[in-house]
């Protein structure tokens, strides 16, 4: 059985690379990622955990600034991974990362939302679910609202292309955007986000960022296309 298992995997990672995926995480190693603006990994609030990245949840619900970035930087790719959070918990994954010392990191980054819509009081603040889990955080709300309870894996999908970018959740599209457009301005204009230049002037390339919330959560089988 193990090795049918084994075979199976390697096949399906071959079809991977045939298509042009590259794993960004390999589930044993911090190969590839570091803290935000450190040269470090953060030891002390991430681990690895049967082939996932595992967030401690030291900061009891308060962020930390121990968020994890990938080395490298991506301007047109599609992202996909899988993700589980704790009950109550709260987490997000950033896209475009600029590293501004001394700015936390969501003030420069659209981040997708991942949340207990049903335990966690961000769920019922925004505007109608602009912060439920696979939403552009405080701007747009994933439609339709389909996470998974908690304790089950989410498989998510981030696509940026030429600015247009596209969350899907659980094999839905479900929040579309076009970065630097007017819409996106006005969009801003009415967020949280309006008076953070980074943000609304998003860059076209940037690091992928993992938060920690502060709550438990899990990421793995992180794998990345370049468009």
């Amino acid at each position: 059985m193990v090795r049918k298992l084994k075979g199976l995997q390697r096949k399906k990672q071959g079809k991977e690379a045939r298509e042009g995926w590259v794993r960004i995480f390999d589930g044993k190693t911090t190969t590839g990622w570091r803290g935000y603006n450190s040269t470090e990994f953060p030891s002390a609030n991430w681990e690895i955990v049967d082939g996932s990245f595992h967030c401690l949840g030291v900061g009891k619900g308060e962020m930390t600034n121990t968020d994890l970035i990938t080395e490298k930087k991506y301007g047109n790719f599609e992202l996909s991974l899988e993700w589980k959070l704790s009950q109550g918990g709260n987490s997000g994954i950033f896209i475009l990362v600029q590293e501004i010392p001394g700015v936390e990191i969501y003030k420069s980054s659209p981040e997708m939302q991942v949340l207990d819509n049903i335990n966690h009081p961000d769920a019922k603040l925004g505007i109608n679910g602009n912060r439920q889990a696979g939403s552009l955080y405080d701007m747009i709300p994933a439609v339709p609202q389909n996470a998974k309870p908690i304790g089950e894996w989410n498989q998510v999908g981030i696509m940026v292309n030429q600015g247009k970018v596209v969350f899907k959740q659980n094999s839905v599209n479900v929040v579309t955007f076009t970065l630097g457009t007017e819409e996106w301005k006005q969009m801003c204009d009415s967020s949280k986000f309006k008076d953070w230049s980074w943000f609304v002037n998003t860059a076209t390339e940037g690091h992928i960022g993992l938060q920690d919330h502060g709550f438990e959560v899990w990421y793995r089988n992180i794998k990345i296309r370049e468009l």
